[in-house]
């Protein structure tokens, strides 16, 4: 869910503001810069109209880069000072903002403790941060249930292309169909291991990463 402001902001367009907010998402998650390819795919919109975003902002000094060095953009002190202006505004959502379920404490799953209650809330935004590179999906199968995750169960994931050996990806293989599996890189091929004895290993030349999993959420 992307939350827009309700009028342009020092004079930029919403989708100034959503790629002002976007980059700062991507450097503080990835720790580096985003392309602009990867910005326009993010966006949805042409690599033209980002780079004629980009300049706007670059003109009014929210944002930096160094010519000919890749993966150099950033905000400036004064981008990220107008972001921190900006979130501290009211927004209004494209769809109902969730505001979270109240986290009022603690509870053992052991012995008995004191139930400190506080007053924050528990949202996928306080747990994961709300960025761009965020997505979820909904499982389907029973080939992690070793891992503890079931049918039904909903993954978050960051956008990446790229994984260590042993993580928990979201892949396209040679068919064209996404699973999830763990990510291992081997010597003349990728491994994708399932959580299942039922299910064999897939091995590939032809892996994409879609994501890398973060988090897990179920109802019970």
């Amino acid at each position: 869910m992307r939350l827009a402001p309700r009028e342009p902001v020092e004079g930029l367009t919403p989708r100034q503001v959503e790629l002002l907010r976007l980059i700062a998402c991507f450097c503080d998650r990835q720790r580096y810069s985003p392309t602009i390819a990867e910005l326009a795919s993010e966006m949805s919109i042409s690599r033209s109209t980002a780079f004629e975003h980009l300049g706007e902002l670059q003109g009014k000094g929210l944002v930096s880069t160094v010519s000919g060095r890749a993966r150099s953009l950033k905000l400036t002190s004064q981008g990220r000072g107008l972001l921190e202006h900006i979130d501290a505004e009211p927004f209004e959502a494209e769809e109902s903002r969730c505001v979270g379920i109240p986290l009022v404490g603690q509870v053992a799953a052991g012995l008995p403790r004191e139930a400190m209650e506080n007053t924050e809330s528990l949202s996928l935004e306080s747990c994961f941060g709300l960025g761009g590179d965020l997505f979820a999906l909904e499982v389907s199968g029973d080939s992690m249930i070793e891992e503890n995750i079931e049918p039904g169960d909903y993954v978050i994931c960051r956008r990446t292309n790229t994984a260590d050996n042993g993580e928990m990806v979201v892949a396209l293989v040679d068919d064209g169909e996404a699973t999830l599996k763990r990510f291992f890189k081997e010597s003349h091929h990728v491994r994708l291991q399932p959580a299942n004895a039922n299910y064999e290993p897939i091995y590939t030349n032809n892996c994409h990463i879609e994501g890398v999993v973060v988090g897990l959420v179920r109802r019970l």
